[in-house]
């Protein structure tokens, strides 16, 4: 006769199941149903949506959970047993402070505002967007509302995304990141050396862009006998298990950054998935513990690791072999140079280490703005254009490259955006540990290599998939919570060498 835990599980593994068909509806939808299927996928996305929150809400799931629970009493906090119930005791309250009818209208709203977006982002049309976001707006604070809050609306929507953490946390982190890269900032803009990227903007055959894709993913450790590389207009990562950890980049014929560090940060994400320790499969562990912690390993694989000199002077030859035209009088350093390259720029995805920080605090900001009713949706692009004239220092030209560039707004997702730069914040205070730890991390890492830093990462991090909340991840991995502080260490040691400020 099955134990309490093991009835558990196997419902647990129903729901999972379920959760990743849903997710493979949302992969194709992005990478490869045609246009004029999205009616149809959005009834079968909401369809997917209703049944899993009813699966997950019945009072059944509440007694397997409790059952199982007074079953495995005593067991060790660090368990995967004791993980998965905490887990589910709160996934569960969660889900049930939600109504199903709004569940389903949250699903229909998400999938028809998607396809307004990506209209009125390709044809600069906010006008045809608006309503929808609108709508978005108001689905974050029903959803805030029904989850509830002691202090700010927007802590409600941003502890579904980093577990535990307060709005006021992080603006308190921001606010003292701002204050100590704004003057490295103004010091790079005032100082005499003036990098050259031009290179980086030449002829770059697509196709050949892609196989060096698969060559450079395969260089920092992604599996892609358990991978997978698809084209989409706004790269991401998705997990369907260990075994089947996908991503995504974008390919520009003129403009190497897009597909180049697309594809070595969501290499980051899916390597993380790849990491989980089998044991947690078909269960919500077997996920990063939250968003923020899943952007530090995206974030250090795309500029901690994909933007050092060591890696480029191992990897530059091979890049050269695959563009000669565009790289063949140019070398290593020239590469490093232009890729290092602090400007302001108008798109999120593919700004610098340093202003990258500034479009994620534009976004936490105006989401506050919306979420509380201080900012109406039809003023957002003067005020989106205000604060990127403020913290960047250059106003978009037009909406599509302003405030419609992210597809996140399509979707009730307000809390997701500070975790990009939470991310930036984990990932180099994870290698700062790291290299700690084991200095022969850097010296690989000189030589072009990850297999130390990658070993390192999945016994630290990944193998614990969502065992842990990232508060309690990140003070048993480095000894101390998260700070500003060893990102600026970061990037006042490199930047400050790049632009001769030292």
């Amino acid at each position: 006769m099955p134990t309490n835990y093991e009835k558990l599980i196997e419902r647990v593994n129903e729901l999972d199941d379920l959760n990743k068909a849903a997710a493979l509806l949302s992969w194709d939808r992005e990478v490869n149903m045609p246009r004029a299927g999205a009616p149809a996928r959005i009834a079968q996305m909401t369809t997917m949506s209703s049944l899993i929150h009813r699966m997950s809400t019945a009072d059944e799931m509440g007694e397997l959970i409790e059952n199982a629970a007074a079953e495995l009493d005593g067991a060790p906090y660090e368990s995967n047993q004791a993980a998965l119930i905490r887990l589910l005791r709160r996934n569960y309250a969660d889900a049930r402070k939600l109504p199903a009818e709004y569940v389903a209208r949250s699903s229909a709203v998400s999938g028809q505002a998607r396809e307004a977006w990506v209209r009125a982002r390709a044809e600069n049309d906010f006008e045809h967007f608006r309503p929808w976001l609108e709508q978005v707006v108001e689905l974050c604070q029903e959803m805030a509302d029904y989850y509830g809050y002691e202090d700010e609306r927007y802590d409600a929507l941003l502890d579904k995304y980093e577990t535990n953490m307060k709005t006021a946390e992080v603006r308190a982190i921001f606010d003292a990141l701002k204050a100590e890269l704004i003057p490295l900032r103004e010091a790079i803009d005032a100082g005499r050396v003036k990098l050259d990227d031009s290179i980086v903007h030449r002829a770059y055959d697509v196709e050949k862009q892609k196989a060096f894709a698969r060559y450079i993913a395969k260089a920092i450790g992604y599996d892609f006998e358990r991978g997978h590389l698809g084209t989409v207009v706004h790269p991401f990562a998705t997990s369907f298990s260990r075994n089947d950890a996908r991503i995504t980049t974008r390919w520009y014929p003129d403009f190497l950054n897009p597909s180049l560090f697309g594809t070595l940060h969501e290499c980051g994400h899916a390597m993380y998935e790849q990491g989980t320790h089998p044991d947690l499969a078909r269960t919500p562990l077997a996920r990063g513990t939250s968003l923020g912690i899943h952007e530090s390993q995206s974030r250090m694989m795309e500029n901690i690791v994909g933007r050092s000199r060591g890696f480029w002077q191992a990897h530059f030859p091979t890049l050269q072999s695959y563009f000669p035209e565009a790289l063949g009088d140019n070398t290593a350093e020239d590469f490093y140079q232009a890729i290092n390259k602090t400007q302001p720029s108008l798109i999120r995805v593919e700004a610098d280490e340093l202003t990258y920080n500034f479009h994620i605090i534009l976004r936490f900001e105006l989401e506050q703005a919306m979420l509380n009713g201080e900012l109406a949706v039809a003023d957002l692009p003067v005020a989106w254009n205000d604060k990127m004239q403020s913290l960047i220092g250059i106003t978009p030209p037009n909406d599509a490259e302003g405030c419609l560039q992210d597809v996140h707004w399509s979707r009730p997702g307000f809390g997701y955006f500070p975790t990009y730069a939470l991310g930036n914040l984990y990932g180099t205070q994870f290698y700062e540990t790291a290299v700690a730890h084991n200095p022969a991390i850097a010296g690989e890492l000189a030589a072009g290599k990850t297999d130390a830093l990658l070993a390192w990462l999945r016994e630290n991090i990944h193998q614990h998939g969502k065992k842990f909340t990232p508060g309690e991840l990140v003070q048993r991995v480095t000894g101390q919570p998260l700070s500003h502080e060893a990102f600026m260490r970061y990037a006042r040691a490199k930047f400050g060498e790049l632009y001769q400020l030292n």
